[in-house]
């Protein structure tokens, strides 16, 4: 366990390095076009040379790269040209925020989706097991963008039960989170409780879960200590790689509801052309992409322990 620990986490190291180097290539090697993000478009080439100078631009490639690497491991991104403050006092709340919806879809999301999937997969071809099916491919294959402006027609405007937007200017409230994690739950639990579903039905299949069952081992026992921790391998990979999607890939509904959370900040950084900030966001990102893989390579090991990796 701990030599595939180390060795992922070097593999996660080497990843870094390769998608730090390409980015800070793709968006700091024109330096005067980085002067010029951060003056603006009407600013003189000696005014954009001055700064330059004055920000060490004008060092060699790699050695810019390394003081770059280290001052974002020290939480320094830069300046923000949009927010004009640090970068670090823009992210990391708004990573904060996505933490929050995040966190409060996974309680929601991971119940629902393995307990449907489960009883769906332990009678294959039954009722229980064509009514999940149909409802996780319908839920599913709506956007995010139609079901939120389905369901704020209903709870916003039919109804009136529930507040339009989620800028939680007063402090954290539940009924303006409620929406954004609802939209997530019916979009996102869909496809867990298929894997959960596929991966239970072939399980309940194999030839150690008709032993048990032949031997007399009462079935609940037979579900829960024998087929349900070989069955959720799959899921568990979907939930983890779901931590991707869930920090940038959850602009639609943080965009819709006016949510302040990580997705919302890397579009409005794009759009304005905030360099500094596409870079840190970025490399969050890329950190929490590899990091979950990692995450997910040590979790096959403890569902089951047969699984190595090389």
């Amino acid at each position: 366990m701990l030599i595939l620990a180390f060795r992922r986490f070097l593999s996660m190291a080497l990843i870094m390095v390769i998608v730090s180097f390409t980015l800070f290539a793709i968006f700091e090697s024109d330096k005067l076009a980085v002067a010029g993000k951060v003056l603006g478009p009407y600013s003189s080439t000696e005014q954009r040379e001055l700064w330059l100078e004055n920000n060490g631009y004008n060092e060699p490639f790699l050695e810019r790269y390394v003081t770059w690497v280290g001052n974002a491991l020290t939480g320094d991104f830069g300046y923000s040209i949009q927010y004009k403050s640090p970068v670090a006092d823009v992210l990391w709340p708004r990573l904060a925020n996505t933490a929050i919806l995040a966190g409060l879809y996974m309680a929601f999301m991971i119940p629902l989706s393995l307990t449907l999937g489960v009883i769906a997969g332990m009678k294959e071809g039954s009722f229980q097991d064509r009514a999940v099916s149909v409802g996780s491919v319908l839920t599913t294959s709506v956007p995010e963008f139609a079901s939120a402006t389905f369901f704020s027609a209903i709870f916003v405007f039919w109804l009136g039960w529930l507040p339009g937007t989620s800028a939680m200017t007063s402090g954290f409230s539940w009924a303006e989170i409620f929406l954004p994690v609802f939209v997530l739950v019916i979009y996102g639990f869909g496809y867990t409780a298929r894997m959960t579903r596929a991966s239970m039905a072939e399980v309940m299949t194999s030839h150690y879960i008709r032993t048990a069952v032949l031997k007399g081992i009462p079935y609940r026992r037979v579900i829960m200590r024998h087929a349900l921790r070989n069955a959720l391998i799959a899921p568990f990979t979907v939930i983890i790689l779901q931590l991707n999607w869930l920090l940038s890939g959850v602009i639609v509904v943080e965009v819709f509801f006016a949510y302040k959370g990580f997705g919302k900040l890397l579009l409005d950084g794009a759009l304005f052309g905030d360099i500094f900030v596409i870079e840190a966001c970025t490399l969050v990102a890329v950190f929490v992409a590899v990091f979950s893989q990692f995450i997910s390579d040590i979790g096959y090991t403890l569902l089951n322990p047969r699984i190595r990796f090389t």
